[in-house]
């Protein structure tokens, strides 16, 4: 059986600070002989420099088999969502040879190849035309994709009006649905609240027990586990290792683990921009600045963040920080309106802290993200933004000794013959 995607000593260069840019006819021929007569110009290692080249792809080669869902991991800037865009054939490569026996659906970000003006119900006809399905094809999974992606009420709407968790449920529900060979999937699925991200993965798996192949973009360790036979772990642009996922996962989080998470390299960013968090760090009971907290000592995730000038006396500020394993699992939220906590800024700078009683979780090292909204609107958001140990210390409950597998450290007891 053929590979149904081989990749060979692929290249990928950005000219940093050149527009990509529609030539007339003139203009084409003008750059061409321009290039031309670069060829015959020997450049020094110090203009090359100096031109602003980067490569995002450096002699990427890899085979994928029908039915394998693999995974790609690696730091922001590694090159992965570059990868995926070559081969969607939104972007062309420098240079390299890529194979792909099958046709490809792609979703690399919120509302990729929907057009605005339409409604959700053309565009679904125009995304199996763009995929060279026929019609009668897609009427045949039209009710399918509806169905799945929820939005019955709203299918004969302009997606210009969507909000954002609807054009990735429809997105989502069109490239899963309409029968690609080849699935191409990128971070985008953290857009979605978790039963959409569960339901994505479950039809994931479904795909690729039908035969068609998934590569899948993602930070969520857990969710490449779960998901993933294989992964390909990228690092500036090369393939630093490849192989079973367990052993690449390990990898990466090893290597991971040796990088100080700030606020300046949070694993991802997002929000609209309006606010900025600038400072995030953690003090004991005592306000004693700490790095490591003991199990169940209390702790205060303090954060300092600049708001623009139009949040300043706003009643509706919501503050929240989440605490993840070193794998990217989700274990405690902390959202100030869930416990009715009112914050004003009545500054541009807002300091608020989170105070947590009792830690309780098992040693180790965890991550912590954070987020400033106001209304629907997220105004910042930083995962994996720093990160808090627990210490290493025997603990004794009673005459038990304390948990050492699992994620929770908790107090318990057994009784014999209770009456």
């Amino acid at each position: 059986m053929k590979p149904i995607i081989e990749v060979n000593h692929l290249y990928k260069k950005y000219q940093i600070g050149e527009k990509q840019l529609y030539y007339s006819f003139r203009d084409s021929i003008v750059s061409t002989a321009s290039k031309f007569k670069k060829m015959f110009t020997p450049r020094s290692p110090a203009a090359a420099r100096r031109s602003g080249e980067f490569w995002a792809l450096k002699d990427v080669s890899f085979k994928v088999m029908p039915g394998e869902v693999i995974g790609i991991i690696g730091r922001n800037g590694a090159g992965k969502t570059t990868l995926l865009k070559v081969l969607s054939q939104i972007t062309p490569p420098t240079k390299g040879e890529i194979t792909l026996r099958g046709r490809v659906a792609s979703l690399l970000e919120v509302g990729t190849g929907f057009h605005t003006e339409l409604t959700g119900r053309e565009n679904i006809f125009l995304n199996g035309a763009v995929l060279g399905m026929k019609r009668k094809e897609i009427d045949k999974k039209f009710d399918e994709i509806v169905e799945f992606a929820e939005i019955s009420k709203f299918l004969d709407t302009p997606v210009k009006h969507y909000s954002s968790g609807m054009y990735l449920r429809l997105a989502f529900a069109v490239a899963a649905h309409l029968e690609p060979e080849i699935l191409l999937i990128d971070e985008v699925l953290a857009v979605g609240d978790a039963q959409f991200q569960k339901k994505c993965l479950g039809k994931m798996r479904e795909v690729s027990k039908e035969g068609r192949t998934v590569l899948f973009v993602s930070h969520n360790m857990e969710a490449v586990k779960n998901l993933c036979g294989r992964c390909l772990y990228l690092d500036k642009g090369r393939i630093l290792s490849k192989g079973k996922t367990e052993k690449m996962v390990n990898l990466y989080i090893d290597n991971t683990a040796n990088h100080l998470w700030s606020v300046k390299n949070p694993s991802r960013k997002g929000g609209s921009g309006g606010a900025r968090i600038k400072k995030i760090w953690f003090t004991d009971s005592n306000g004693k600045k700490i790095t490591a907290v003991r199990f169940m000592g209390g702790v205060n995730l303090n954060l300092v963040a600049e708001l623009d000038n139009e949040y300043r006396n706003k009643n509706n500020i919501v503050v929240g920080f989440g605490i993840d394993t070193i794998k990217g699992e989700r274990i405690i939220t902390c959202v100030s309106s869930w416990v009715n906590f009112e914050i004003i800024a009545r500054e541009s700078n807002l300091f608020v802290s989170c105070l947590l009683n009792n830690f309780p979780l098992i040693n180790g090292r965890y991550l912590v993200s954070a987020s400033i909204s106001y209304g629907n609107d997220t105004l910042d958001h930083l995962e994996h933004c720093a990160f808090i140990d627990v210490k290493k210390e025997d603990i004794s409950f009673s005459k038990g000794r304390g948990i050492t597998h699992g994620v929770l450290n908790i107090d318990y007891k057994f009784i014999l013959n209770p009456e």
